[in-house]
């Protein structure tokens, strides 16, 4: 990418104190860029890894989902790219008694509340149910194994109130208020 692009960027973001008001922005299609965003979180541009966390990070802050697609938006500028599974990944977790705080593997925090639900989707070969949330405007992110694994610790086993019975649910509390993590 352009150092030009890089800068401009960063002025962005510097300006608006976090994420550009992307949402707010809407100029016309310029074109499909070959930037795919991976399963597995990385980005990857013209067939290399970007290695510059804080170019991803800053990519990040303008990324913007029309429908299926993502774009990477400027006040000027719009370009497609592509996202394998969502642009996100949830790196990792943390709570105190009453909220469980997400980090994204592009720096964003989120917590886990009514405005920020999990959603069970699934993922993987075969398909499994797995968590995601949102992290902000439609973009979502997915737990990582290791999080996952952190949240069935922290996760309260109950039996199921409502056929078809299950096994067992797994439910976490945060902010007040209490998450499907999944049925076993």
């Amino acid at each position: 990418m352009a150092e030009p692009l890089f800068k401009q960027l960063e002025q962005l973001q510097q300006q608006f104190r976090g994420h550009p008001p992307v949402a707010q922005w809407n100029p016309d299609l310029c074109g499909d860029m070959d930037l795919v965003i991976q399963a597995d979180g990385h980005w990857i541009h013209e067939g290399t890894e970007i290695k510059r966390q804080p170019l991803v990070n800053l990519f990040a802050s303008i990324l913007k989902r029309e429908g299926r697609h993502y774009y990477l938006v400027t006040p000027v500028e719009k370009w497609r790219i592509r996202v394998e599974d969502v642009p996100f990944l949830i790196t990792q977790a943390a709570r105190d008694d009453d909220k469980i705080l997400f980090t994204t593997n592009t720096g964003d925090i989120v917590a886990l509340n009514q405005a920020h639900p999990l959603i069970l989707k699934p993922f993987g070969d075969p398909p499994q149910p797995i968590p995601y949330i949102e992290v902000r405007d439609g973009l979502l992110a997915r737990m990582s194994r290791d999080v996952y694994y952190q949240l069935i610790d922290w996760a309260d086993p109950r039996s199921p109130q409502e056929p078809p019975a299950r096994l067992c649910q797994m439910w976490l509390k945060s902010d007040g208020e209490e998450f499907l993590l999944g049925e076993y």
